[in-house]
C-alpha cells in the first residue's frame, strides 16, 4: 500500500513556480528520497503534504486517502525549521509531545525515557532544551517526530548539525523504522546520504522532477565510462593507452576514464600483462553526477 501519494501537484507564490506537476508515491516499508539543491521545491512539497499550505492543483493522499489533519497521530514530521520550546526541560518536552500524539498514562514517561536513552540525553533529561547543543536538539526533535511510532515519517533535512557518530545513529533508526513497516519521505540536498539509504529517489530542480526511480535502475541507465581499479605495480603506462582519456589516483585505487565507445575489456587486457590486479569494476554514476548531466553545471547548485 502507498502511504503517501502526490499526484500532479503544483504550487506558485506570485510569479514564482515553486513546484510544477510533481508526482510521487511512498509505499509502506520503504524510504523515498526527495532530493535536489537548496531552493528546488522540496520544503514546499513537504508543507503541502502536511497541509500547512494548499497546492494550487493536483492531489495529495496520506495513509489511504486521508488528509494529514485527519491522521495526524499516524504521521511523524521533522520540519526543516526547528520548533522546540526552549524553556521546557527535555523529559517534559518528550512527555508533552507523546501526550499530544495520543500516548497516555505511564506510557508517556516510558516512551520518553526510551528516546532519551537512544539520544544519549540522560544527563540532560531535567535540563532546559536551550542548554542542548544544536546536534542534541536535532536528535530531540527527531525523537519527538517518531515517539508515537508513526506509519508515515516525513523528514526535512534531518541530518543538519549532526556529527558523524550521531549521523550514523539517526540513519540506523530511520532504517529500523523502515524495517518495522513505516513509509519514510526523506528530503535532503545531501545526495550521498540518499544513495546509502533510499529505496528510490525523486530528484527535483526548479520545482520539476528531473530524475526518478530506483537507484540501481538509474545507475544502469547512466554509464560513466569510467573504471575503478586497485593494482600492484607501476601504473604510469595507463595514461599512454590510446583509449584512456584520464587517470586519477584515489588512495589505493585509480579511476580511469575511457574515451567514447572504448571497451573496458580492452583496458583489462592491457593491464593484465603489466600489473597485478586486485580489483576492477565499472564505476556507477553518483546521483550528483547524474543531476549535473541532466540540468547542466551552470544551473545546478552544489547538492
Amino acid at each position: 500500500m502507498d502511504a503517501l501519494v502526490i499526484d500532479n501537484v503544483s504550487k506558485s507564490f506570485g510569479t514564482t513556480r515553486a513546484v510544477e506537476n510533481l508526482s510521487l508515491r511512498v509505499p509502506a516499508g520503504s524510504i523515498l528520497g526527495l532530493l535536489g539543491p537548496n531552493g528546488a521545491g522540496k520544503t514546499t512539497t513537504i508543507r503541502m503534504v502536511m497541509d500547512i499550505i494548499a497546492p494550487d492543483s493536483g492531489r495529495i493522499e496520506v495513509l489511504g486517502g486521508h488528509r494529514p489533519a485527519q491522521v495526524k497521530d499516524r504521521v511523524g514530521y521533522l520540519p526543516e525549521e526547528r520548533g522546540l520550546y526552549r524553556k521546557m526541560k527535555v523529559l517534559g518536552t518528550l512527555r508533552y509531545f507523546a501526550s499530544l500524539k495520543g500516548i497516555a498514562g505511564e506510557q508517556t514517561s516510558r516512551c520518553a525515557w526510551q528516546w532519551i536513552e537512544w539520544a544519549d540525553l540522560r544527563q540532560y533529561a531535567h535540563r532546559r532544551v536551550e542548554e542542548l547543543s544544536r546536534g542534541m536538539q536535532q536528535k530531540l526533535q527527531f525523537a519527538i517526530a517518531c515517539i508515537h511510532k508513526p506509519e508515515l515519517v516525513i523528514l526535512d533535512e534531518p541530518f543538519a548539525g549532526l556529527d558523524p557518530i550521531n549521523l550514523d545513529l539517526m540513519k540506523a533508526v530511520i532504517s529500523a523504522l523502515r524495517g518495522q513497516g513505516a513509509a519514510i519521505l526523506l528530503s535532503t540536498h545531501m545526495m550521498h546520504h540518499a544513495e546509502q539509504m533510499c529505496d528510490a529517489i525523486v530528484l527535483i530542480h526548479k520545482g520539476k522532477a528531473v530524475l526518478e526511480g530506483k537507484l540501481e535502475d538509474l545507475q544502469g541507465r547512466w554509464r560513466t565510462n569510467c573504471v575503478v581499479a586497485e593494482m600492484e605495480g607501476d601504473r604510469e603506462f595507463l595514461g599512454a593507452l590510446p583509449f584512456v582519456s584520464a587517470v586519477r589516483p584515489d588512495g589505493q585505487s585509480v579511476e580511469i576514464s575511457l574515451t567514447e565507445g572504448a571497451d573496458p575489456q580492452a583496458l583489462l587486457e592491457a593491464m593484465v600483462s603489466r600489473v597485478r590486479i586486485r580489483s576492477f569494476r565499472l564505476k556507477s554514476p553518483t546521483l550528483h553526477e547524474m543531476f549535473i548531466r541532466i540540468v547542466g553545471g551552470k544551473d545546478a547548485q552544489n547538492p
